[in-house]
């Protein structure tokens, strides 16, 4: 199942979950009016005298219980969860930065100096640079316990938290094994319904602490009147809301918790398509089971973000039916069918650095390539240009489940990066500066005019970065265009609004320099907006006849994007077109397809459901490589269409970048 089919399987769990929690709401409205209209008639201030039947009592129950206080009771209970839900979703608007900084979590400085914490980064960075998403923040959770996660509602907005157990005790291969899992949950759509489980959650509990509050005003009401049963009815009232509220968590969880289970498995399947290594994760289910701490984390929160673990974060006395992960024993017999069911006695002691890269250097994946390998990357650009044809639709086709290959390709990328290059992408003062270099112009005028004006625009210590990393970035090998600015994004984010705000208007200054913008320049403008600014998260529902408008326009860019003249522009549009089944589309003009008019229409397809993109992105494919070749700038194109439709490509690679084994 591929990464569009997996997106279509989780909207349509998403939309069976919600259904399920819907029905556990109607059944807390149904008993909770049932309890109030019970209390209010038995001991309201208009009861029956004391010596009333029975009976009668029961008949007077019965002629109380009237539409509207039915209607009443639901409109309070409903606004009640959905207030409570929708100030979780406030709460977690930040996305997963929001999620890690509940949990204790520590954004890692990408300048650490610490081995353990600069080990974890490096193998994030590769693993997103192989998957083609932005490099996400990571989060150090200072905890003993193996464990990890990934939150965010978007990739964009994705973050992956970490225990200090986890990369203390766990090999190089064995952290690639974890970081993969939580990439699929990334790519599969697992985040956003986490959480939105999570405020959902949250709504139907914010039920019982009202019950809570509710119990402990009734004795101070008690002795207020004794002309009334206001403490006996706030009383009872107050129990029967911590009895529904909650048994509705009760009920939320053991839902959650069955969604959960099955998609544990799911990552871990990924984890092994992605780094062609069983033993990786398989080896770091085993730690977990025979490490003293196990996967049990001590924050205060972590029981209300337990089904975003790697692992089961937290103990339940209810195992089998709330537990949020499969039994480890049954995790790996799905990895290694032939083990022998024990788990290995874990070392604590902190291995030496020269002992971790002896570790690196002869396991089945080096985190620091050699200068030889490093090399292998940076050939000339005449051996690079053109890619073949079939990179653009492997590339589509490994959405999501990018393998082997393109962690080698991330490694020697990162490898074959000018060191002052990638210290520079870290920090958000010469993050920036990396940027706007990337923008200026090849041509001297033309740049000279760029360099004038970002000069009145930037303070004077970022202006001066961009003039001492300018010869670097010349000599920047093409490929490590858009790798490079995926390290940079991490930095941009931290950035504060106003930072922010000089910053994208230095962009659009140095854009306007020659009075036009080219596809280059808005691909690498739009890749940055896409990934920093908050995002549409709506529901993709979207069909291509909807907006024919859009494909046509973004066909007619790519086609003329991949052709030298109106002929063969002409024929990579219409050979694209049929992929589409839509009658009618026409190529249009050069002087129409512009960076003004792409912007919009990409941020609209966005909206599409996931298999009308895959059949969109096919038919962008198809129109840069008919004539049979790709080149950099085609392929940084596609990618940029392809993140703004939430759809990350992978590296498009060539024969070259079969790397060589290690051994």
């Amino acid at each position: 199942m591929n990464f569009f089919e997996q997106q279509e399987r989780a909207k349509r769990n998403t939309t069976k979950l919600v259904m399920l929690l819907c029905l556990a709401v109607l059944s807390l409205i149904a008993i909770s009016t049932a309890a109030v209209v019970v209390i209010l008639t038995l001991f309201g201030s208009n009861r029956p005298e004391a010596g009333l039947a029975f009976d009668d009592r029961y008949a007077q129950l019965l002629g109380v219980l009237d539409w509207h206080l039915v209607g009443t009771i639901s409109l309070l209970v409903i606004a009640v969860v959905v207030l409570g839900s929708l100030f979780k979703q406030l709460q977690l608007r930040s996305g997963g930065k929001a999620v890690a900084e509940s949990l204790d979590g520590r954004l890692i400085n990408p300048h650490t100096i610490d081995f353990e914490e600069r080990k974890i980064l490096n193998v994030v960075e590769e693993m997103a640079l192989a998957s083609g998403i932005p490099t996400p923040p990571v989060y150090i959770i200072e905890d003993d316990a193996i464990n990890a996660f990934a939150a965010g509602r978007t990739p964009k907005d994705a973050v992956i938290g970490i225990t200090r157990g986890c990369i203390h005790l766990l090999k190089r291969s064995e952290l690639q094994g974890v970081i993969a899992h939580e990439f699929s949950h990334i790519f599969h759509g697992d985040m956003r319904l986490n959480i939105r489980l999570v405020a959902l959650l949250h709504g139907i509990l914010l039920i019982g602490l009202i019950g809570y509050l509710l119990l402990r005003s009734a004795p101070m009401r008690r002795g207020s009147s004794n002309k009334d049963n206001s403490a006996i009815i706030m009383l009872g009232i107050g129990l029967a809301l911590i009895v529904i509220g909650y048994a509705g968590t009760f009920f939320g969880n053991l839902i959650q918790a069955a969604v959960s289970r099955q998609r544990e498995f799911l990552a871990d399947a990924s984890a092994v398509q992605f780094t062609r290594d069983p033993s990786g994760i398989a080896n770091a289910l085993k730690k977990i089971g025979g490490y003293s701490s196990g996967s049990q984390l001590q924050a205060a929160n972590a029981s209300e973000y337990s089904h975003m673990f790697f692992s089961q974060a937290v103990r339940s006395s209810l195992s089998a039916l709330m537990a949020t992960h499969p039994p480890l024993a049954q995790r790996i017999q799905r990895i290694e069918p032939d083990w022998n069911g024990e788990f290995p006695s874990v070392q604590v002691d902190p291995p030496t650095p020269g002992q971790e890269q002896a570790t690196q250097v002869n396991g089945r994946r080096m985190g620091v390539l050699g200068s030889v390998a490093a090399a292998a990357l940076a050939r000339p650009s005449s051996q690079i240009e053109p890619l073949p044809s079939t990179a653009a639709q492997e590339s589509i086709d490994a959405i999501g489940q990018a393998g082997a290959r393109h962690i080698d390709y991330a490694q020697r990328t990162l490898a074959a990066l000018d060191p002052e290059l990638k210290s520079a992408a870290r920090d958000p003062y010469t993050a920036r500066a990396l940027v706007y270099g990337l923008l200026l112009d090849h041509t001297p005028e033309v740049q000279t005019q760029q360099l004038a004006a970002l000069r009145q625009q930037t303070v004077a210590h970022i202006y001066r970065a961009v003039l001492h990393l300018l010869d670097k970035l010349g000599q920047l090998d093409p490929r490590a265009r858009l790798p490079l600015l995926g390290l940079c994004l991490p930095a941009l984010k931290q950035l504060s609004p106003t930072q922010y705000t000089g910053f994208k208007a230095c962009l659009d200054l140095l854009i306007a320099a020659d009075k036009k913008t080219s596809l280059m320049e808005w691909a690498l403008y739009r890749i940055v907006v896409q990934n920093i600014e908050p995002q549409d998260t709506g529901p993709r529902t979207g069909k291509l006849a909807d907006y024919r408008a859009d494909c046509e326009l973004l066909l007619s860019a790519l086609a003329r994007a991949g052709s030298n003249n109106e002929a063969q522009a002409q024929a990579a549009f219409s050979a694209a077109a049929s992929q589409l089944r839509l009658d009618g589309l026409q190529l249009q003009a050069s002087a129409y397809v512009s960076a003004s008019v792409l912007e919009p229409a990409v941020v609209r397809l966005g909206r599409l459901a996931p298999l009308p993109q895959q059949t969109l992105l096919s038919a962008l494919a198809l129109a840069i490589q008919h004539d049979g070749v790709i080149t950099v700038a085609e392929a940084e194109l596609l990618r940029a269409i392809a993140d703004s439709l939430h759809c990350p490509l992978p590296p498009f690679l060539d024969a070259a970048d079969a790397a060589p084994s290690v051994s």
